[in-house]
């Protein structure tokens, strides 16, 4: 399984920018585009779920390891900081070590589960990899992080909504397994960006009203008109440049986004539930990684999502699993059904 943070269609905009000033961007898109395009048909395919039995196990310390690939692109790379070791004098491999304990940690805490596998799945991660790499990514055993061309983007590791982000993929490859095409894989990818604004937001202890629920915020330099890569709060208003265009996200049914591209549109149609999930945390007020975390964590966890699922059939099983914990004439219940509603997904 292969889930990069960058999404094709923003890589494909820069990779066609020819101003002699770019040209160090287009061409770090490009590469990237065909590292992307090299092993995207493998991101279609289902992946296989882990038995319930197993996501029971009771959460374990983490076990990291940060290697260093020193622009190459062969992994994992040398080895430069262990669990338990201090700090090294590289920031890209300290953000790396921590974001990996900050995501271990809110899947411990506040869901009980045993690592990205519910297995004690040991956390390895890969820094510098490849020259001016306009990426991060799982890759289905550890998350990779590029350094960024330092004209449009800068160092992946810098944004702990982008480890969260990543390592959610991995939640995602070893509970529901949700195929990466179509409404299934724009699922995979809401989730993704939920649970890493989840992450950020516990480690800050900020409640659903303070948090900006930004995903990416931090990555795009100065020149760049933009704050994040997605807002979860307000889908398409991300960012507006001249280099990179306008963000893209719908924020309902009524601007859904039909094309092949991106596997058909994962990366752009994930606004919808993005919003939806939003709306609940809002509605509910509070910390987002409590309630409405819970309920959309039970979701992808509890063994009843098909891997194909639509939107519809997932936001249907939202609405089980809060009338599950919560009831069916709770508050609950009735702002996850009120905000599937307000994105005009019909359950």
């Amino acid at each position: 399984m292969y889930c990069s943070i960058v999404p094709p269609y923003m890589l494909r905009r820069l990779a066609a920018r020819d101003e002699p000033r770019l040209s160090a961007v287009a061409r770090a898109a490009k590469e990237a585009l065909l590292h992307v395009r090299s092993i995207q048909a493998a991101r279609a395919l289902p992946l296989p779920s882990v038995p319930s039995a197993i996501r029971q196990l009771r959460p374990g310390p983490p076990h990291r390891t940060v290697y260093d690939t020193g622009a190459s692109e062969s992994l994992p790379g040398q080895v430069v900081r262990k669990e338990g070791e201090p700090a090294t004098g590289d920031a890209s491999a300290n953000e790396a070590y921590d974001g990996l304990g900050h995501t271990h940690r809110l899947y411990a805490e506040a869901f009980g589960r045993n690592s990205i596998d519910g297995q004690g799945l040991p956390l390895d991660a890969t820094v510098h990899f490849g020259k001016l790499y306009d990426n991060a990514f799982w890759n289905g055993e550890q998350m990779v992080f590029g350094d960024g061309d330092g004209e449009i983007f800068q160092r992946f590791t810098r944004s702990l909504s982008v480890i969260g982000h990543e390592l959610a993929h991995g939640v995602t490859q070893h509970s529901a397994g949700l195929v990466y095409r179509n409404q299934a894989g724009a699922i995979n990818e809401s989730l993704s960006d939920v649970f890493g604004a989840l992450v950020e937001q516990y480690v800050t202890r900020q409640a659903a009203a303070e948090a900006n629920w930004l995903i990416g915020e931090g990555l795009f330099t100065d020149q760049v008109e933009g704050s994040a890569l997605r807002s979860l709060k307000a889908p398409g208003t991300a960012y507006d440049d001249d280099v990179l265009g306008k963000d893209p996200q719908p924020d309902s049914m009524d601007s859904y986004v039909r094309t092949t591209a991106d596997n058909g549109g994962v990366h752009i149609n994930s606004g919808i539930p993005n919003r939806a999930f939003y709306l609940v945390a809002s509605e509910l007020g509070g910390n987002a990684w409590e309630t409405p975390g819970r309920i959309w964590y039970d979701t992808l966890t509890g063994g009843g999502l098909p891997a194909t699922a639509t939107f519809t059939r997932f936001a249907k099983a939202t609405a089980a699993s809060a009338r599950e914990l919560f009831g069916a004439e709770s508050v609950e219940h009735d702002a996850v059904r009120k905000a599937w509603e307000t994105v005009k997904v019909k359950l």
